[in-house]
């Protein structure tokens, strides 16, 4: 049974509200692992600018770039483009943090992270209306 497009972008909000959990449930840890962290992170944001793009009807390649995402949505969204630098900052922990050559993130640039994850959601769950 093909599912409708309402269940695929619930789908990818689930699974954007899944990562930010896990994200959450370890930065409150006495030791929190701040690369997993920030990964976690931005798969958040990754998925829900994905489940933003087919809300509006964009086709997208396969990517973890979000200022890529983040330009695709401004051609229906022109207001998003404000994102589009935070976006930047956060792809760098789609693969590069998954290594140990990458560089852990301090608390305080973690805990930033986390805000810029808030703003995407807030912004783009009041922009879906299903």
């Amino acid at each position: 049974m093909k599912k409708s497009k309402s269940d695929i972008i619930n789908g990818w909000i689930e699974k954007a509200e899944r990562d930010l959990e896990v994200a959450k449930r370890e930065i409150s840890l006495p030791k929190p692992f701040t690369d997993i962290i920030c990964f976690h992170a931005q798969q958040s944001v990754e998925k829900i600018m994905k489940a933003y793009l087919i809300y509006l009807d964009i086709e997208f390649q396969k990517t973890h770039d979000i200022e890529d995402l983040v330009i695709q949505a401004g051609k229906k969204d022109a207001p998003i483009l404000e994102f589009k630098d935070k976006g930047a900052e956060l792809t760098v922990f789609a693969v590069e943090s998954r290594y140990p050559e990458f560089s852990e993130p301090l608390l305080s640039d973690t805990e930033d992270v986390l805000k810029i994850v808030e703003e995407f959601m807030v912004y783009v769950n009041e922009k879906i209306k299903l």
